[in-house]
């Protein structure tokens, strides 16, 4: 064998295996992000900045905060989602808000105690958990609020992650209810270059993974990032969308990835 034919068998070799090679094993061609504004609801002048801000951001509302239904009627108007910000027990013992389920509830108090929450606001599409990192690390307490949740389809859960011991999107997911789960917290730091890395982040894992979602707060910091950064999203190759969108994104993405694995019937017989 001459120094030809020894050099032309790896490179043979390498541009077969890239047959072999899944299509999407690139990376998505499309990168989609959704954003959550949690804590909405207390006050007016923070409520209607997080409304006008551009794009489809979602607007989560505790339940009982004074000005929580003004501004979701408002937000609504304005062709945001609204959802329930739902106040949840946590490891640290910290005051629960006004609406919160807790461990020592039976499951009818835990479901009159959604039920209610949910009648208060209008317009609820999804629900997610204020605080919760005692609560959602309960698999029975989760089924609760899912059977609960599923009277309500196709309203969906977003998992807030307060905890790495959550079991609550693996339970929305087993018993059907639609979900997605947070990606990114944007302002654990007010700082603006902190802002600014953590909505970094937010677009690489979106890059990466063909979608992500963030959770902020209507703080001024955080407010202002994103008056600065949405409008741009379009030029770096990102679509923000609503909630909705993005679980509707991830589901195909699952489908496909399943299908692109699955044996077909004729290579199943054989």
């Amino acid at each position: 064998m001459n120094w030809r034919t020894g050099l032309f068998r790896p490179v043979l070799f390498f541009c077969t295996l890239l047959l072999f090679v899944p299509v999407h094993a690139a990376g998505p061609s499309r990168a989609v992000v959704s954003i959550i504004l949690d804590d909405m609801g207390k006050t007016l002048a923070s409520g209607r900045r997080v409304i006008a801000l551009p794009g489809p951001v979602a607007c989560a509302f505790l339940p009982r905060a004074a000005h929580s239904r003004e501004l979701a009627a408002a937000a609504h108007a304005a062709g945001k989602e609204v959802m329930l910000h739902l106040p949840m027990a946590s490891v640290d013992g910290r005051p629960l808000d006004a609406g919160a389920v807790t461990l020592d509830m039976t499951r009818t108090e835990f479901a009159r105690a959604v039920e209610a929450n949910l009648a208060a606001l209008p317009y609820v599409s999804g629900v997610n958990n204020h605080m919760g990192s005692l609560l959602t690390r309960h698999p029975g307490h989760m089924l609760w609020l899912m059977q609960t949740l599923q009277r309500h389809a196709p309203i969906f859960f977003v998992d807030s992650r307060t905890t790495v011991a959550t079991v609550a999107r693996q339970v929305a997911q087993e018993t059907g209810v639609p979900s997605t789960e947070r990606n990114v917290f944007l302002d654990n730091t007010l700082d603006m270059a902190a802002l600014d890395r953590q909505f970094d982040r937010l677009l690489l894992l979106a890059r990466k993974r063909g979608s992500a979602v963030a959770i902020g707060h209507p703080h001024p910091q955080t407010l202002a990032l994103l008056e600065r950064r949405l409008p741009g999203l379009q030029r770096e190759g990102i679509e923000l969308v609503p909630v909705a969108g993005v679980i509707h994104f991830q589901q195909q993405e699952a489908q496909t990835w399943q299908a692109s694995w699955s044996p077909s019937h004729k290579a199943a017989k054989n």
